[in-house]
């Protein structure tokens, strides 16, 4: 019987406890056996979970970078500003990683990191979940049958619900540029750039020209009378579509690991508490009154080597989230929504009455909750990375992410200078 892949949690937020908690689902695949965060609170929730000694809790990644290797890989779910300065000491030390997305917050960072792995041949893995998601494996196997004859056109579209802009791009850690280091296309969109490049490969972007502007959450835009804290000093508290009441107290259930965070070491917090928490967080701020500074609207057009040409759109503060995705070729065209597991497949046929033929995808085992299946599906396959084994067509090797990456540095200096056109380097 084989010994399964060892880890250590490095920053033990919500996105790399989904990957941890793997391991409790196939302890003979992975296997949790230290952690380091900041938070003692985090660091003793991990420790019990796993049930692995006090002496591997570690309070930062240079903490853990003191002692010896003792663990095949690193889970780095840390902050996006954080990702490179975290993960360079520990690969030096040979430590593979399981590293979140996006994996660096500029060109330098991204050449620095490919550097170290380079230099000592790290496998390292960024956490494109969507390219696991049955949904996305059904485009790529399409295009890959040759079904769609050449690709003239893809366009992705996500829709950024109100409530979710509103909580991780304007009152959230990722409003503000200068805070996060991260543009919102750059956080929120990696994954629509990596699926395009994936599902476009072997071919190269050529251009890229962006717009997009930060039109709705600002304080001109504030209604009159507002006050700066929902539930503190505002009359609109009980009407208004973005007040922290509504949103967070009368669904309890959302956001609740980015909202309750201070109340979180708290045994079955009580509504005051909450109360008292959003009067003074900066969840609890005026939606028009924050310090954001990333765009709510932005549009990307890509030029393709052969081409094709490529679009993607980000709308923040729809009614309810969207992924859409079309891919049309010579030979027909693939439509598909995510979140309503929806795929068309239409083929041009002049011998049908209506010229096409349209057949409906089923996908079978199809979680929303967990990106579509791909949250479990890219930790089995980052096992097996690991292990040396064979992987799947979806693995999100860092060179794999490269190309998704570089084109969104170059979407945002387009946007900074009104569209300009940016023209991509031959990798």
């Amino acid at each position: 019987m084989k010994k399964p892949i060892t880890a250590i949690v490095l920053g033990a937020g919500h996105r790399a406890m989904v990957y941890a908690d793997y391991s409790l689902k196939h302890p003979d695949e992975l296997k949790i056996v230290g952690v380091a965060d900041p938070d003692e609170y985090r660091r003793k929730m991990v420790c019990e979970k796993f049930g692995f000694p006090e002496e591997n809790c570690f309070v930062d990644a240079e903490a853990l970078s003191k002692v010896p290797k003792f663990a095949d890989a690193v889970i780095n779910g840390t902050m996006d500003e954080q990702h490179v300065e975290t993960s360079l000491p520990l690969l030096k030390m040979g430590y593979d990683m399981l590293l979140e997305k996006p994996f660096c917050v500029n060109k330098a960072e991204m050449k620095e990191l490919l550097d170290v792995v380079n230099e000592h041949k790290n496998k390292v893995m960024i956490c494109h979940v969507l390219r696991y998601s049955p949904f996305y494996l059904k485009f790529k196997e399409k295009i890959q049958s040759g079904e769609l004859g050449d690709i003239i056109n893809i366009q992705t579209i996500e829709n950024v619900s109100y409530h979710h802009i509103a909580t991780s791009f304007v009152r959230g850690k990722w409003g503000n540029s200068e805070k996060c280091h991260t543009s919102m296309l750059l956080a929120k969109c990696c994954h629509d750039m990596d699926i395009m490049m994936w599902l476009m490969s072997p071919l190269k972007p050529v251009t890229v020209s962006s717009v997009g502007a930060r039109m709705q959450y600002r304080s001109e835009n504030a209604p009159k009378n507002s006050g700066t804290y929902c539930l503190k000093d505002c009359p609109l508290v009980d009407t208004c579509q973005y007040s922290a009441k509504k949103i967070y107290l009368d669904h309890l259930g959302s956001w609740e690991f980015y909202v309750w965070k201070e109340l979180e070491s708290v045994e079955n917090p009580t509504m005051e508490q909450r109360i008292e928490l959003l009067k003074h967080s900066d969840y609890g701020r005026c939606i028009y009154k924050c310090d954001n500074d990333v765009v709510d609207h932005q549009s990307v057009l890509i030029n393709f080597s052969n081409g094709a040409t490529g679009t993607h759109n980000m709308i923040g503060g729809a009614a309810a989230p969207l992924r859409v995705l079309k891919v049309t070729g010579t030979k027909g065209e693939i439509y598909g929504e995510f979140e309503s597991n929806v795929i068309k497949f239409t083929k041009i046929d002049p011998d049908n009455e209506n010229m096409y033929v349209e057949e409906r995808l089923d996908i079978e085992d199809f979680d929303l909750d967990g990106h579509g299946g791909g949250d479990d599906n890219l930790t089995a396959d980052f096992i097996k990375f690991v292990a040396g084994e064979e992987v799947s067509v979806s693995c999100t090797s860092i060179h794999d992410s490269v190309a998704g990456h570089n084109i969104i540095f170059l979407a945002d200096e387009s946007r900074e200078a009104n569209g300009e056109l940016k023209f991509v380097d031959k990798q």
